[in-house]
């Protein structure tokens, strides 16, 4: 054996000596901590500060064993009791009473309550068998009487009545009303259903008029009737189609349309039914005049007035050093 190989375990005792005496802080700063902490208490899982281990609570910095009712078991809760009864069982006052389940009842999916069977609804503390008449069906417990009339069926008296679908008429899947609705082209009248007289030159429509008919393209109502829509020369159709509007240079007057007169130095406006100056002219009545600039002034944004150029200022009709 070498003087190295046999110094290494000399080494080898002096770093484990070092790694304890390095680890003796820690652990008795640990030990301080959990001396800090009263019995049945951890410390918490986030943040500083300790807490009361299940089935203690804190009570004057200390943790003090909740007390439960046989049939209860712990919560993890800073409020109320601290603890809940089992499933099954209802709390009253301090103790867990065992839930009396009626006849034809079962426990609810919460564990702390009761509910009837199908076909059965609840009365006070009791399950009664719902009694379906004739032409109907049982619902979900709770909803109204328990079932609903079959489809051509009416509730009366607690008893479903068929419903009298009258002549040009359907079952209607509603439950106000009559319980029927008239078919196209006919109207509701006292209990029946009468035929809609469209008139020439019409149909029937839900969205017209209260007569149940509309005015076919080119046409608007008049009375009981549809008259012909009267479009003159150089006019066309609006897209409602019972009104029309000049085309793009004419002007409506009265019932026809007249050719708008563009006068020199002008141009037809955006919506054709007018006209305007060009650039550096001013209308009147009848015409666009040139405007007249003034020295040291020139034409505005606008194109139909003039303004002064920087450092002057206007002064009736003409620019003036400021």
């Amino acid at each position: 054996m070498t003087i190295t190989q046999r110094r290494r375990p000399k080494s080898l005792r002096l770093l484990l000596l070092t790694a304890l005496v390095a680890a003796l802080p820690g652990l008795a700063s640990a030990q301080d901590r959990s001396s800090a902490f009263p019995p049945n208490a951890h410390a918490k899982s986030y943040g500083n500060g300790w807490e009361c281990d299940r089935g203690y609570r804190e009570a004057d910095r200390a943790c003090v064993a909740i007390t439960l009712p046989a049939n209860a078991h712990p919560v993890a809760s800073s409020y109320g009791k601290g603890w809940e009864c089992d499933r099954g069982y209802q709390a009253a006052k301090e103790a867990c009473v065992e839930i009396k389940i009626p006849a034809n009842a079962f426990l609810d999916p919460s564990g702390d309550r009761w509910r009837c069977g199908r076909g059965y609804r609840q009365t006070e503390k009791a399950c009664i068998a719902v009694q379906v008449p004739a032409n109907a069906y049982l619902v979900e417990a709770g909803v109204g009487v328990g079932w609903q009339c079959d489809r051509g069926y009416r509730e009366d008296s607690n008893a479903c009545a068929a419903i009298k679908v009258p002549a040009h008429a359907y079952l209607a899947d509603s439950s106000y009303g009559n319980g029927w609705e008239c078919n196209r082209g006919y109207r509701e009248a006292d209990g029946a259903c009468a035929a809609i007289a469209v008139p020439a030159n019409a149909y029937v429509s839900d969205s017209g008029n209260s007569r149940g008919w509309k005015c076919e393209r080119g046409f608007r109502e008049d009375g009981d009737s549809c008259t012909a829509v009267k479009v003159p020369a150089n006019g066309y159709l609006l897209r409602s189609g019972n009104e029309w509007e000049c085309s793009r240079g004419f002007k409506r007057r009265n019932d026809a349309c007249v050719a708008i007169k563009v006068p020199e130095n002008a141009y037809l406006g955006n919506r054709g039914e007018d006209w305007r100056c060009e650039r550096g002219y001013e209308s009147t009545e009848t015409a666009c005049l040139a405007i007249k600039v003034p020295a040291n002034a020139h034409l505005d944004y606008s194109g139909n007035h003039w303004e002064c150029d920087r450092a002057y200022s206007k002064r009736e009709n003409r620019c003036v050093l400021q």
